[in-house]
């Protein structure tokens, strides 16, 4: 299959509608992440989507619509919290998840009976999801279990000759996927998988509470209703590990541990030897979920056997970052804090 790369706009919302309505799946840009885009009600659609992606059939995909009348064509469970959350966040990167209608399909949701909605605030993506006048399931465009594509290029690097269409919207303007809230009876929220809408931002209007899985791994038979809990996900070719110290503990620690294929990302203030490869990274939490996944697949291009990674303030996007790094680094944290070069995952 020849993959072709357009640039969106008008020409490319009716290519890729007529793609989507003959159900062909096509890559597009959102704030988060590019997305790979299908049409949520059609199972075979939904079920290219999970064979181009190589993606286990019970991680859930998110169903991205353009109005609040598509919302309810999904669920009839709308509480008045939601509609709170809508007003506030939507389009963003905000996905809640509601009790699904028959007519939405199992394949799309996981075999769960909850569907996971967000409405995306890319122009061009609104634009493709009114023309086709369905929702569609887009999750991340890339390779299952490698770093989450940011830029149409890393699209092309996964998807060449799976898909027939990449369009190209840029860079994305956040880096890390929506953050994923259930409801909690009337007035609380659980956070399931952290992004740009912050527990912060969220407390404003309820109580917040994070689920373990955000932090912590989960056993293989766990059953999750929000995609990025479960697999390993965002992971690199290189083996990535979370340092846990300050810039001199940290530079002691790679100059003892370095070699030629050693990558780092970093604040900027660490006095490394001139042999590391450095990726850039940041000193704010906005900075890293920007930077994180493309330096990450600029590591493995670069041929890093190891990358190195500064944790992050897990204050606001933070979390998210710490949250996409430990799938990354399969939870591997070596604390040079507590003393030692000990890794605990």
């Amino acid at each position: 299959m020849e993959t072709i790369l357009v640039k969106a706009g008008e020409e490319a919302v009716a290519s890729a509608a007529g793609i989507l309505k003959n159900g062909g799946i096509v890559a597009v840009p959102t704030e988060t992440v590019y997305g790979l885009a299908a049409n949520a009600y059609d199972v075979n659609a939904v079920r290219a989507v999970f064979n181009a992606k190589g993606r286990p059939q019970d991680n859930p995909l998110i169903l991205h619509i353009c109005s609040i009348d598509m919302l309810h064509d999904i669920t009839d469970s709308v509480q008045p919290l939601a509609t709170r959350l809508a007003e506030s966040f939507w389009p963003g990167p905000l996905t809640m998840i509601f009790p699904r209608k028959a007519h939405v399909p199992a394949e799309t949701c996981g075999g769960l009976d909850t569907a996971a909605v967000r409405m995306p605030r890319s122009k061009f993506t609104l634009e493709l999801i009114e023309s086709c006048g369905f929702p569609i399931a887009a999750p991340s465009a890339n390779t299952s279990g490698l770093p989450s594509p940011t830029s149409a290029s890393h699209v092309f690097e996964d998807m060449n000759g799976k898909i027939p269409m990449i369009v190209d919207g840029g860079e994305c303007r956040y880096g890390v996927e929506s953050t994923v809230v259930c409801f909690e009876g009337e007035d609380r929220v659980r956070i399931l998988r952290p992004g740009a809408v912050t527990p912060e931002m969220l407390r404003e209007f309820c109580h917040v509470v994070i689920d373990n899985g955000v932090l912590e791994k989960l056993g293989p038979d766990a059953k999750v209703i929000s995609p990025g809990m479960k697999y390993k996900h965002y992971s690199p070719a290189a083996e990535v590990y979370i340092l846990k110290g300050g810039d001199d503990k940290t530079a002691k620690f790679i100059a003892k541990h370095c070699s030629v294929s050693t990558g780092f990302l970093g604040n900027g203030d660490e006095r490394l030897p001139d042999s590391i490869i450095r990726f850039p990274y940041g000193s704010t939490s906005e900075e890293q979920a920007e930077n994180l996944f493309a330096s990450l697949r600029e590591a493995d291009s670069r041929g890093c056997r190891e990358v190195y990674v500064r944790m992050p303030d897990t204050s606001g996007i933070g979390l998210a970052v710490y949250n996409r790094l430990l799938r990354s680094a399969g939870f591997r944290v070596i604390d040079l804090d507590g003393g030692s070069d000990a890794l605990h995952e």
